[in-house]
């Protein structure tokens, strides 16, 4: 089920539960291991969202993003040494103005995606707007401030977190972030969208052949679409 904006205003705490503290703490030591795997091919990768926040349920993934990727071959050649078997490859443009991005998927619920262009630095903060963390911070525990899908602010407490909604107030969200305003601004205005019409689907989701890479594909998109060619044209 989507998590949908909530409306609610002032601030909640939430505590977490022993079992909800396990399940924090599992699915950070599977992200810690692929991450280890990409970090000793000098791939540095965040996880981002509400395994960085801590307020993860059990339908959470685990998103892990390389957002200065050498080559996809770099990355499927870290996984190939590791023995983790790759289950998909895709190539996804949200809409045609976005940049295009490659997503690796392992298993049902692991995911490593990387940029396929240059990236804005509106398209860089959303993954600190919605909380990004690397891996020296996984190992130390750290839990990070962030926005889930709510438009919720999620901020970590000793016994979990306390929320806050942000619509109205995205210029203070964007100091507490470190991000522009117009990063969290998008945001809220894709979301509240997404609320409003339901799931609106993505431009592009092209799924890559066995024998293809995904520059390959990203090359074969560029000559049949202009607008992937506007795209990776203006942001060199």
């Amino acid at each position: 089920m989507i998590r949908k904006p909530t409306r609610h205003l002032g601030h909640v705490d939430v505590a977490y539960s022993k079992k909800h503290w396990q399940l924090l703490r599992r699915l950070r030591c599977e992200a810690v291991e692929l991450m280890k795997i990409l970090d000793v091919s000098n791939l540095p990768a965040v996880t981002h969202g509400s395994i960085a926040r801590g307020d993860v349920t059990v339908k959470s993934d685990i998103d892990v993003f390389v957002s200065n990727s050498p080559s996809s071959f770099a990355i499927e050649t870290a996984l190939d040494r590791a023995g983790v078997q790759i289950s998909k490859r895709v190539i996804i443009q949200a809409t045609p103005h976005h940049v295009l991005k490659g997503y690796i998927e392992i298993g049902d619920r692991k995911t490593i995606s990387f940029p396929l262009a240059k990236m804005t630095q509106i398209e860089r903060g959303f993954y600190r707007f919605g909380g990004e963390i690397y891996l020296k911070g996984l190992r130390s525990d750290l839990r990070v401030v962030g926005v889930d899908k709510r438009l919720m602010l999620i901020v970590p407490t000793a016994k979990g977190h306390v929320e806050s909604n942000i619509v109205g107030r995205e210029e203070e969200v964007a100091r507490l972030l470190e991000i522009s305003a117009e990063t969290v601004f998008d945001r809220v205005r894709a979301l509240l969208r997404r609320d409003k019409l339901g799931r609106t689907g993505v431009f592009i989701k092209r799924m890559l052949h066995s024998e293809e890479t995904f520059e390959m594909a990203l090359k074969r998109l560029a000559e049949t679409k202009p607008e992937v060619r506007r795209r990776l044209r203006y942001y060199r």
